[in-house]
C-alpha cells in the first residue's frame, strides 16, 4: 500500500497518524503520565541549508531518498519492535568508522570465489554512514560504495546481537517502507488498530479470495503476499494454500485457519502430509506443528488425523459431486492410471465448494496416499487456475499426461548408483489385478498387500529374508496394477536374485489362465548395455515361446515370432540401443505399458509371488554365497550341475 512515487510528507504523516503503542510502549506512557503526542515519530523538516552543511561536513552528497526524507522529517523515532529506535537528525549522522573491526573479519573471509556482494559487504564497514542515534546494539548504515543507477546507496541493517551478517536494502526508502510494514505487522492483532491502510489491505484480501476461486491465482498471490507482509489476518493462511498447491515445497503452516473446524478436514491432513514428507527417512517423526494455538480437542483430532496419514489409512472424502469424483479417481489411481485419475478430478473441480470463505482449494487431496502423488506441482497450478465454487471463468490449458506411453521409458530412468540394474514384470490378459494372487501368489497368500508408501523404486531393495524359504527360492515382490489395454500387471524393480538361471521357471503359464501372459526380465551389465533379456509368452496355461538373450547368445524354446526375434531386431543395432529396441518390440506386439508415476510414488498394492526358481533336481547342486559390495551385503546365487 505504498505509492510507486513516494511522497515523503504524506507517507510519514500517515505513519504518524496510524501509530499506536504496543504493550511495552503503552506501559511506558502510563508510567510516565504521557500522551501519544508526547511520543511523536517525526521531527520538523531539515532545511536545504542544514542538509548542504552536513554534506560539506561529510564530504559527499547524500543519496536522493534520504535527502527527501530529511526534507520531510529531520530524524525519526522508529520505536519497537525493530532494533533501531531513533534515526538521528542531519547534524547527528556521521561516518561509522567500523569500531569493532567487522570489515577486517569480512575481508579475511574473501576468496577468489567470493561474490560481488560479498566484496561490497567487506568494504562497507569502513566507508558506511551511520544514521541511528539510539538502538539495541544495532546500526543503520548507508554505503556510498554500493549504489544504483539512480544514485541510491544501499542501506545495511546490522544487528550486533544476532550473530548474523547485515540485512541489505537497496535504498533508504526501501528500508523505511519495510519498517512501516513491520510496524503494521507488529500491531495487527491489537484491538482497535484500524485505519485506511488496514481497511484497504483487508479489501485486497477479500478480492484475493474471489480471484483465487475464479482461477486467477497469480493475481491472488500478489495481493495476499503484500497483505501478509502487513500482518493482515487470514492473509498468511490463504497465501500458504496457494503456495502449497503451486510448489508443494517446504513446511506448512496455515495460521489460525487450521484451528477453525470448517477447515481442519483439509488443512490438518495437508499439514500432516507435508510434515511426513520432510521426515521421509525417519520411522516415527514428531507430531506436526499446526502453526496456531489450539485447544486440547483440536490437538487430539489433529493427532488422530496425523496417525492416519502416517500409516496411509487416511482417505480424503469430501461430500457431493466432487466427493463422488474423488472416489472414482482413487479407484483409477490405485491400479496405476494416475493420468485418468487426474482427468476425473480436473473435470469435477468446478463442482467443488468450500465449507467456508477461507478455504481456496481441496487441499485434503494432498494427504490421500493414493491421490496425493497424483497432484503434482504442475497439476496443483492447473487446479488453482480452474474456476471453482461456481465462479465463472475460462478453463486452463490441460497439463499433459505425465506417464510416458509403453515401456521404453524404462531405459531412461536413472538407477541412482544401484550396483546393478534389473527389473522383471508380468502381464496377464483378461483378468483383474485382484486375481493375480490366485494365479501366481505364494502358497497361503492372503492376497494383495497395502501399497508400500513413497520410496525410491529405482534402487536395489535388498534381500527379504524368509525363515521358511529354501535358499534357492526367488519370490518376487510385485507392484500390481492394470494397464489401459486390459492387462493386469506386476512389476519388480531390482529383484534380489540372478535372473533366468538354471532353475528359472517363468510364471507366464500360471498367469495365463484366461488369456495370454507375458513375462519380461531385463538385466544390465555393470559396464552398461544388456547383460540378460528374457521374454516368455503363454496362453491358457501353456507356454507358447520364450527366448533368453545373454550378450549375443540366444536360447529359444517354441516358435518365436519374427517381430520379436532378438537376432533380427538387433541386427546392426549398437549395444547401447538393444534394451530399447527389444522393449519397443514387446510393446508393439502386445500393447503393453507400465505406469511410471504410480510405480515411483508407491501407490500400487504389492504381491509376493511363488518362487521363480524351481527346486534343484537329483544330481543338481546349488551354491549360495554372500558377497559384500560397498556398504551393502546381498546374496548371490550360483548354480552347478
Amino acid at each position: 500500500m505504498i505509492e510507486s512515487g513516494l511522497n515523503w510528507q504524506q507517507f510519514l504523516r500517515r505513519w504518524q497518524d496510524e501509530w499506536i503503542p504496543d504493550t511495552d510502549e503503552a506501559e511506558d506512557l502510563e508510567a510516565g503520565g504521557l500522551t501519544l503526542s508526547d511520543l511523536a515519530l517525526a521531527a520538523p523538516p531539515a532545511t536545504e541549508e542544514e542538509i548542504v552543511a552536513a554534506e560539506e561536513r561529510l564530504g559527499t552528497r547524500l543519496p536522493p531518498s534520504y535527502r527527501n526524507f530529511l526534507k520531510a522529517s529531520n530524524g525519526w523515532r522508529v520505536g519497537a519492535p525493530v532494533s533501531i529506535y531513533q534515526l538521528g537528525a542531519v547534524h547527528e549522522i556521521d561516518w561509522f568508522g567500523d569500531p569493532s573491526g567487522m570489515g577486517e573479519i569480512c575481508r579475511r573471509a574473501l576468496t577468489d570465489r567470493s561474490t560481488e556482494q560479498e566484496v561490497l559487504l567487506a568494504g562497507m564497514w569502513d566507508r558506511a554512514l551511520r544514521l541511528e542515534t539510539d538502538s539495541d546494539m544495532s546500526h543503520a548504515l548507508l554505503d556510498p560504495g554500493d549504489t544504483d543507477e539512480d544514485g541510491e546507496w544501499a542501506l545495511y541493517l546490522y544487528q550486533g546481537w544476532s550473530g548474523e551478517l547485515p540485512e541489505r536494502y537497496p535504498s533508504f526508502r526501501t528500508y523505511m517502507e519495510e519498517t512501516y510494514r513491520e510496524f503494521h505487522a507488529d500491531r495487527a492483532g491489537i484491538p482497535g488498530f484500524v485505519n485506511d491502510t488496514t481497511r484497504a489491505l483487508d479489501a485486497d484480501v477479500e478480492r484475493a479470495r474471489r480471484e483465487a476461486l475464479g482461477g486467477r491465482w497469480e493475481t491472488a498471490r500478489e495481493l495476499l503476499a503484500e497483505a501478509r507482509r502487513y500482518g493482515r489476518p487470514s492473509a498468511h493462511g490463504l497465501l500458504r494454500q496457494i503456495e502449497t498447491l503451486s510448489h508443494r515445497g517446504g513446511g506448512l503452516g496455515f495460521g489460525d485457519l487450521v484451528a477453525d473446524p470448517r477447515y481442519t478436514d483439509d488443512l490438518v491432513p495437508a499439514t500432516a502430509a507435508a510434515h511426513l514428507a520432510q521426515h521421509r527417512h525417519g520411522d516415527f517423526p514428531d507430531r506436526p506443528a499446526l502453526g496456531a494455538e489450539t485447544g486440547e480437542a483440536v490437538r487430539a483430532a489433529a493427532d488422530a488425523v496425523f496417525a492416519r496419514v502416517r500409516d496411509r489409512s487416511y482417505r480424503y472424502e469430501p461430500s457431493g459431486a466432487f466427493g463422488r469424483a474423488v472416489d472414482e479417481a482413487r479407484e483409477a489411481a490405485r491400479w496405476g492410471d494416475t493420468d485418468g485419475a487426474w482427468r476425473v478430478i480436473r473435470a469435477a473441480l468446478p463442482s467443488w465448494s468450500p465449507p467456508g470463505p477461507d478455504l481456496l482449494a481441496p487441499l485434503g487431496l494432498l494427504a490421500d496416499p493414493v491421490l496425493g502423488p497424483v497432484v503434482t506441482p504442475e497439476r496443483g497450478r492447473e487446479l488453482l487456475a480452474t474456476p471453482r465454487a461456481g465462479r465463472p471463468g475460462a478453463l486452463p490449458e490441460p497439463v499433459p499426461d505425465l506417464d510416458p506411453p509403453g515401456l521404453c521409458w524404462l531405459t531412461d530412468t536413472p538407477r541412482f548408483n544401484a550396483p546393478y540394474d534389473s527389473y522383471r514384470c508380468l502381464w496377464a490378459e483378461g483378468v483383474e489385478p485382484q486375481a493375480l494372487p490366485s494365479l501366481i501368489g505364494e502358497d497361503g497368500s492372503a492376497g494383495l498387500t497395502a501399497p508400500p508408501g513413497r520410496r525410491d523404486p529405482w534402487t536395489h531393495r535388498g534381500p527379504r529374508p524368509r525363515d521358511e524359504a529354501a535358499p534357492w527360492e526367488d519370490r518376487a515382490v510385485l507392484s500390481v496394477g492394470r494397464t489401459g489395454t486390459g492387462w493386469a500387471f506386476g512389476f519388480d524393480m531390482a529383484p534380489r536374485m540372478s535372473p533366468v538361471g538354471t532353475f528359472f521357471v517363468s510364471p507366464a503359464a500360471a498367469a495365463s489362465r484366461d488369456g495370454r501372459a507375458v513375462v519380461l526380465w531385463a538385466r544390465r551389465a555393470r559396464t552398461g548395455g544388456l547383460s540378460v533379456f528374457h521374454l516368455s509368452v503363454a496362453r491358457h496355461g501353456e507356454e507358447l515361446y520364450a527366448f533368453t538373450l545373454r550378450g549375443t547368445d540366444v536360447t529359444r524354446s517354441g516358435p518365436v515370432p519374427g517381430t520379436l526375434d532378438p537376432e533380427r531386431l538387433l541386427d546392426g543395432v549398437g549395444e547401447e540401443a538393444h534394451e530399447q529396441r527389444l522393449l519397443a518390440a514387446v510393446e508393439a506386439e502386445f500393447g503393453l505399458a507400465l505406469p511410471r508415476l504410480a510405480l515411483a510414488e508407491g501407490i500400487l498394492p504389492e504381491l509376493t509371488t511363488r518362487s521363480w526358481n524351481r527346486a534343484p533336481r537329483r544330481g543338481e547342486a546349488y551354491a549360495y554365497a554372500t558377497v559384500r559390495v560397498g556398504p551393502r551385503t546381498r546374496p548371490r546365487p550360483h548354480t552347478t550341475g
